[in-house]
């Protein structure tokens, strides 16, 4: 799926994708490919989903299960709600920080989505501030859900154009941004 050089020539890579489209996979291939390339490599997964009801809790462990037995030098780390600072105590030079997902972590600073406006925007500039900062290779995975039709409700429309947003200012920090369609990978950045 990816190739192991991808790694040395890029630093940061967004990678955009729906629901079911390789965009962990890829990552995990990312997270491989980088820790068989010298035995002082390490990697650690930054998780931010939040298990809020009995079908998430499966779906967390299935995930843990998964990814311990096809990366299984790859250490998991649950976020909370500053990723800007955990990325940045996490980064190091010869260890890949794998974000999986910005959806879900904007799905929990949003919630619950109350008021009349949805707010993210200082904890997305931090952590696109964390991004440039971040000492080794950072890898981030997202949802792209702005391609179909537009939510009737107005918290989903919020919803949909905060993560827009998100999905903009990360691309921006990121040397490389990848779109994951049917498990193939499309480039829509490269590094300069």
């Amino acid at each position: 799926m990816a190739e192991p050089a991808s790694l040395r020539s890029t630093r940061t890579e967004l990678i955009l994708g729906g629901q079911k489209s390789g965009k962990s996979r890829r990552a995990e291939t990312l997270a491989q490919h980088w820790l068989q390339a010298d035995a002082a490599h390490s990697a650690v997964l930054l998780a931010t989903a939040e298990a809020w009801d009995d079908e998430m809790r499966q779906r967390i462990e299935r995930h843990r299960r998964d990814r311990a037995e096809r990366v299984p030098g790859m250490t998991t780390v649950e976020t909370g709600l500053d990723l800007a600072a955990e990325l940045a105590a996490t980064s190091q030079p010869d260890r890949l920080v794998v974000v999986d997902c910005l959806t879900l972590w904007l799905t929990r600073l949003l919630m619950p989505a109350q008021g009349p406006a949805l707010e993210a925007e200082t904890p997305v500039q931090a952590l696109c501030q964390a991004i440039r900062r971040a000492p080794g290779p950072v890898v981030l995975v997202g949802n792209e859900i702005g391609l179909g039709v537009i939510p009737m409700g107005r918290e989903v429309r919020a919803f949909v154009d905060a993560l827009g947003l998100l999905n903009q200012s990360v691309a921006a920090a990121c040397d490389r941004v990848t779109l994951m369609a049917a498990g193939l990978p499309l480039t829509l950045k490269e590094p300069a």
